[in-house]
């Protein structure tokens, strides 16, 4: 943090006191606002969200605090105000308002404990969210049907195990527009190898959802567990540099992102994160005809709203829609 937004922070936020510490070990994890907070989400969640509660306490504390030590229960209106600014200065608005709803979530857990009265935290709260600039370019891409194919050409070049495994996880992250934490939770008992079906457990939210493979991500799968076996336990095995499989330790969400972009290097494609993968499915269903509510289930999204934001189709679709409609004038009439 430079000097001058620590001297930003200094006049514009009633300093929460350095030595205002929680000892971490001195809480009971059921008196804990974060920990009461986090128990509360899925295990998928639970990473990003201290993460983000973690630039909350520092910001406020100079650093000098976590959310583990942080007392979260003296946090006031004016401290919340401040953390709103340096959010919205720093972060993108989707980060950002990220960020403030998990604050917002652990005020709620401090009322919640009795370690805050209602009125204070009514006022906290009192905070417009981060407003997101319309005109702003969209972030991420869809990736053209020519990338997938050399992503997953580059995978069934792998005569190793995880060469059938990232075939599987690509399976899971493109037509089902899995989240790659979601990913990473899966478990066997999650798919139906008869149905294709695959039951999302622990999505954003605590939300579950059905989705199901075809075609050539059923193709993958079932290389995947030729491979893996039917043993119970995760679905998708850590990996070890020399190309086996650690058969019942689970992928972290991080290594899954390292095996995606190890392909994409391979393949040759131009950089992408895996939630662009979620960007094109959804752009994918649309230009196939599938409508956004069903896209909407698929992607587990709360509000058709955030469907929309996914779609990354471009100009020449609304060019080709504009083509169905027709007027019917004929030109101007000659009066000769």
């Amino acid at each position: 943090m430079t000097n001058t937004t620590d001297t930003t922070r200094a006049d514009i936020l009633p300093a929460v006191p350095v030595g205002l510490a929680v000892p971490a070990e001195a809480v009971p994890a059921d008196q804990h606002p974060v920990a009461t907070y986090l128990a509360s989400l899925a295990p998928g969640s639970r990473r990003t969200m201290r993460d983000a509660l973690d630039i909350v306490a520092r910001y406020l504390s100079g650093g000098v605090h976590d959310s583990k030590t942080l007392d979260w229960a003296r946090l006031r209106y004016q401290h919340v105000a401040a953390v709103r600014s340096h959010l919205a200065a720093t972060y993108s608005p989707a980060t950002g308002n990220k960020i403030m709803a998990a604050l917002r979530r652990v005020l709620r857990e401090c009322k919640r404990l009795g370690l805050m009265d209602s009125g204070a935290y009514q006022d906290a709260i009192d905070v417009d969210g981060i407003k997101v600039d319309t005109d702003a370019p969209l972030r991420g891409r869809a990736l053209k049907q020519s990338e997938l194919a050399a992503l997953c050409e580059a995978c069934s070049a792998d005569p190793s195990a995880m060469g059938a495994r990232d075939a599987a996880i690509f399976a899971v992250l493109y037509p089902c527009g899995l989240r790659r934490a979601e990913a990473a939770a899966l478990e066997l008992a999650d798919y139906d190898a008869a149905t294709g079906a695959l039951t999302v457990k622990h999505g954003k939210g605590n939300k579950r959802r059905v989705v199901y493979l075809t075609n050539g991500a059923l193709q993958a799968m079932a290389d995947w567990l030729a491979v893996r076996g039917l043993e119970p336990g995760p679905l998708f095995y850590a990996g070890t540099k020399t190309g086996a499989v650690v058969p019942g330790a689970g992928i972290t969400a991080q290594a899954l992102w390292y095996a995606l972009d190890k392909r994409r290097r391979q393949a040759g494609v131009a950089p992408f994160s895996p939630h662009d993968l979620r960007r094109t499915v959804i752009s994918d269903l649309l230009s196939a005809g599938a409508d956004i509510a069903t896209a909407q289930r698929l992607a587990g999204h709360s509000n058709v709203t955030t469907t929309a934001r996914y779609d990354r189709r471009g100009e020449d679709v609304k060019a080709a829609a504009a083509g169905l409609l027709h007027l019917p004038y004929k030109g101007r009439r000659s009066d000769r």
